[in-house]
């Protein structure tokens, strides 16, 4: 798990610029985040997600719920923001249970 911007950064390689561009919660950080985690585990496909489950941190362009997916593969990386409802815990959960939908239609 990369919490933090630096372990985003230092565990997975995305750019500082990418975020400091585009912000930790968005399609292109967490498009370098899978890319970064199918690269250091040398998987076949990678998932990454980044969001603001809240209560707090939102913003008017970003509220909470806003979350970011992407899933990498060899050759094809997919991405997409959704707005999720809910609570903490029920966004975390819903986002979960997106990112591995997404793994696995991706398998099939």
């Amino acid at each position: 798990m990369t919490y933090s911007n630096a372990a985003k950064i230092d565990e997975l390689g995305v750019a500082p610029a990418t975020i400091e561009r585009f912000g930790a919660v968005s399609v292109e950080t967490a498009t370098e985040m899978a890319r970064g985690a199918r690269e250091a585990s040398h998987a076949r496909l990678s998932v990454a997600v980044t969001g603001i489950a809240g209560p707090a941190g939102g913003t008017p362009e970003k509220p909470v719920g806003t979350v970011c997916f992407a899933w990498a593969g060899p050759a094809v990386v997919d991405s997409e923001t959704l707005q999720l409802e809910g609570g903490r815990a029920q966004i975390r959960r819903e986002s979960v249970r997106i990112a591995l939908r997404g793994l696995i239609d991706r398998l099939a």
